[in-house]
C-alpha cells in the first residue's frame, strides 16, 4: 500500500511539473469581414486582421493574448467611446461596421469606404523576451486614413509586460546615444537645433518614442505620423544595430 501511494505521489509530481514547464506557442490567425454575418447579405467595409495567438502555458498564454486582442479592439474602436467593450474579435468588427453604417445613414452622401487593416507579429523570440510589432491602419472619412507602429515587449515565462526599465539601463545615456544616430541618420549636426529641419521635438529637446521593437539584429524605433513630423514625411524609422545598443540593454 505504501509503495503504491509513493508512485501516485511520484506520478502526480512528474505531471504538475511538466504542465509547469509547458512552454508557448505562437500560431499566425486571420480575420476578415467576410466571416461576420452582418455582412452576409450587406456591403460592409473592408476589415483585414492578421494577427498571433499564443498557445501552450494557459495561464501565460491567456495574459499575452489579452493584451494582443486589447490593441486590436481599441484600434477598431470608434466614436466617443475610449474603452472597448468588446470581448472577442468578431464583436469588435462588428462594432466597427456598426459605426460605419450609422455614419453612411446620417451622412448618405459621405465619399469613401472605411476600412480596417491590423497585423500583429512576432518579431524576437528568446526564452526571457518577447517581442511583438503591433500595426494598425484605418480609414474612416476624411482625406486620408492614420495609422500608427508600436511594440509590446513581454516576459514569456510570465506573460507580463516588460517595462522601459526592465528593458533598457543607463537610460540617460541611451537618449544621448540615440539623438547621435538620429543626428547622423538625417543630417543634422550636433551644433544645430534638432529642429533644424523641421521636426517638432517638443522644447527643441531630443526624446525617444513611448515604444521600442527589436529583432535579432537591431533595435527599433518609430515615430508616427504627426509625432515629430506632418503626416506627408510619414513614419520615421531609427534602427541601431544590437551590437551597438548592448551596454544600455538590461536584458539579453
Amino acid at each position: 500500500m505504501n509503495n503504491k501511494i509513493v508512485l501516485l505521489a511520484l506520478i502526480a509530481t512528474i505531471f504538475i511539473g511538466c504542465n509547469e514547464e509547458k512552454g508557448i506557442e505562437i500560431s499566425s490567425e486571420s480575420f476578415t469581414e467576410k466571416e461576420l454575418s452582418i455582412c452576409e447579405n450587406s456591403s460592409c467595409p473592408e476589415i483585414t486582421i492578421n494577427y498571433v495567438e499564443v498557445l501552450g502555458n494557459e495561464k501565460i498564454a491567456e495574459k499575452i493574448n489579452k493584451k494582443l486582442n486589447d490593441f486590436i479592439f481599441k484600434s477598431l474602436l470608434m466614436g466617443e467611446d475610449t474603452i472597448p467593450k468588446a470581448k472577442t474579435i468578431p464583436e469588435a468588427a462588428t462594432d466597427f461596421v456598426e459605426s460605419y453604417n450609422a455614419d453612411k445613414a446620417e451622412f448618405p452622401d459621405m465619399a469613401g469606404e472605411y476600412f480596417a487593416e491590423i497585423s500583429v507579429n512576432e518579431i524576437y523570440s528568446t526564452p526571457d523576451h518577447l517581442c511583438f510589432e503591433l500595426i494598425q491602419y484605418l480609414y474612416t472619412g476624411g482625406a486620408h486614413g492614420y495609422g500608427t507602429t508600436s511594440f509590446l515587449n513581454i516576459d514569456p515565462k510570465t506573460g507580463e509586460k516588460l517595462s522601459r526599465d526592465q528593458l533598457f539601463k543607463n537610460k540617460a545615456e541611451l537618449t544621448n546615444f540615440a539623438e547621435q544616430k538620429f543626428r547622423n541618420q538625417q543630417k543634422i549636426s550636433k551644433n544645430e537645433s534638432i529642429n533644424a529641419t523641421g521636426y517638432w521635438f517638443e522644447d527643441d529637446k531630443f526624446y525617444l518614442p513611448e515604444s521600442a521593437g527589436f529583432t535579432k539584429d537591431s533595435l527599433i524605433f518609430i515615430y508616427n505620423q504627426y509625432d515629430i513630423a506632418s503626416y506627408a514625411d510619414g513614419p520615421i524609422e531609427l534602427k541601431i544595430a544590437i551590437k551597438d545598443i548592448e551596454p544600455f540593454l538590461s536584458i539579453d
